[in-house]
């Protein structure tokens, strides 16, 4: 049977050894957040510039454009009507 120094001492190296495994697996865990974060650093500066080049301009089209489509949206009523009586005028008793 083991004496109780040796189990004493396994268990001491059992610890040091968690330890020291778990102290790499964290440096590890830090390593990759450095790259995911400088990649993320990468992203948001490309996606500040296609806004800035490439979005912003197009606000101004798109403000002109649902202009035009309310003007004609306000304009369908009228052109129900009108395509009514010309139903009603192309059939009769229809």
């Amino acid at each position: 049977m083991l004496s109780t120094n040796l189990l004493i001492l396994l268990s001491v190296v059992e610890a040091v050894v968690l330890v020291v495994v778990l102290a790499l697996a964290l440096i590890e865990i830090r390593r990759r957040l450095v790259l995911i974060s400088d990649g993320l650093s990468t992203l948001a500066s490309a996606l500040v510039t296609v806004e800035a080049q490439h979005l912003r301009p197009l606000a101004g089209l798109l403000t002109a454009v649902n202009q035009r489509a309310g003007t004609l949206l306000g304009l369908l009523p009228g052109i129900d009507a009108k395509a009514k009586i010309v139903v009603e005028h192309a059939a009769p008793g229809a």
